[in-house]
């Protein structure tokens, strides 16, 4: 080690400049240098001696010199930063003491046993979470391995996962899916990464401002009712009794599992995937009508072709230009007057969503279901046999103040983005930790804050 900076020991005391600017309470800087191979900051620091009693038999032990105990911080000025703790070292003299010797511990500086100071845990667990980061990113700013860091920061992670008033609040509950790997789906036991589905329980209560701040609450294995059944079953009564909303897709599945499980819950279908719905079945028509007429699929001078990414627009978004390009092409052939009428159906589905009032988008709501399923046009009167099915779980939107998965999905691209950001994932407990702390599941509920 070079020797000490005129600052610090002046005096034969500390500097408490120093002692400032590294921020370790407890501790105070002995030397600072850099490590030029490596280009890190290689800080030592010590506490002052004091009187230490056995933390077993509590009789005053007697110092025993220090040991040097080498740990990651985090990264200062652009370099990786190294601790030299110097921990003072203890004797027991109680002969019937089973503690012979013992090293000063302080977990405000870091762990027993941990690579990592704990200031370093948390900028690693935030740069996970706020600054998307990925775990190799982060051990190259740290100067270290990836192991030392996951091994670091996942002991911490499973304990917030552990602490059950992460799921206190929940007033509405969303569901969905998606996929976590693409590999084969041998099972776990046998060496492989099981399921490639895994069902996502999002917490979506709003504050008290109305606005929703959407939570990852929980990943299972599978797409399913019963994964989904299972997980509320081991919630707890507290927690299905809290309940007041059930977002869900059009997946029977889910619903099956709400109403066995969340009596008093409403359950209310995403105005998403009810729009999707809708856009699928012009688009569906447009390709029937299209075989009818050429005989082939579209093609580039094909008027209707020509219109299927309009069709898929809302109307209140059409320019002049592309509402003319429409009227040119239900003019082209009076066969597209098929086209042209799933086409204003799909458009009130979506206008039920965009009025001004939920009262009002209930009213069309309730003439989508009467006529719908009438509608000459066979893939219409489908779609209006499929809300009908839906009736209470459509119509719930305009009864719970336009509760949607919306937040749902937003998770689910923020799990999208984490995964490309690591390149995919082999562990699926890791992937679970890691989606849960991007989704801001590890923390407590903000609507039990205190």
């Amino acid at each position: 080690m070079s020797e000490p900076t005129s600052c610090c020991r002046a005096r034969g005391g500390y500097c408490e400049r120093c002692d400032v600017l590294v921020g370790l309470d407890g501790l105070h800087v002995i030397g600072v240098e850099r490590d030029d191979g490596g280009g890190r900051l290689v800080v030592t620091v010590e506490s002052e001696p004091t009187v230490m009693g056995c933390p077993t038999c509590g009789v005053v032990a007697h110092g025993h010199g220090r040991v040097v105990v080498g740990l990651v911080d985090a990264p200062a000025m652009g370099r990786p930063v190294r601790i030299r703790w110097r921990k003072r070292r203890w004797v027991c003299p109680d002969p019937g003491c089973p503690v012979a010797t013992f090293v000063e511990q302080d977990e405000r500086i870091a762990a027993p046993r941990s690579s990592l100071t704990t200031r370093a845990c948390r900028w690693a667990i935030e740069q996970l979470r706020r600054e998307h980061a990925s775990v190799n990113g982060i051990r190259r700013q740290l100067g270290t391995g990836w192991r030392t860091v996951w091994d670091s920061i996942r002991p911490l992670l499973q304990a917030m996962d552990k602490d059950l008033t992460r799921f206190e609040g929940v007033a509405i509950l969303g569901v969905d899916e998606h996929v976590w790997h693409h590999v084969s789906t041998k099972p776990i036991e046998d060496g492989g990464r099981g399921p490639k589905e895994l069902t996502g329980m999002v917490d979506l209560t709003r504050d008290a401002h109305g606005r929703t701040k959407a939570r990852l609450l929980d990943l299972v294995p599978g797409r399913s009712g019963q994964a989904y059944k299972t997980w509320l079953t081991e919630r707890g009564q507290a927690f299905r009794a809290g309940v007041q909303i059930a977002t869900l897709d059009p997946f029977r599945g889910y619903k099956n599992a709400i109403d066995d499980q969340l009596d008093d819950a409403r359950a209310v279908l995403d105005a998403f995937h009810v729009v999707k719905l809708a856009t699928q079945v012009v688009d569906e028509v447009r390709r029937r009508v299209q075989q009818d007429i050429h005989g082939h699929r579209g093609r580039k001078d094909d008027p209707l072709y020509r219109i299927r990414n309009i069709l898929r627009a809302g109307e209140e978004h059409l320019t002049d230009r592309q509402r003319a390009r429409l009227d040119a092409a239900w003019a082209a052939d009076e066969r597209h007057v098929e086209v042209e009428l799933a086409w204003r159906c799909a458009q009130q589905v979506r206008s039920a969503y965009h009025q001004d009032t939920h009262a009002a988008g209930r009213k069309i709501a309730e003439k989508i279901l009467a006529s719908f399923t009438t509608c000459p046009i066979p893939e219409v009167a489908r779609l209006g046999r499929t809300l009908k099915q839906w009736r209470t779980e459509f119509l719930g939107y305009f009864d719970t103040n336009g509760a949607s998965n919306g937040g749902t999905e937003a998770i689910n691209g923020l799990i999208e983005l984490h995964r490309r950001v690591a390149r995919g994932f082999r562990n699926r407990d890791n992937y679970r930790l890691r989606m849960l702390l991007i989704g801001g599941g590890l923390d407590p509920s903000p609507h039990t804050h205190r």
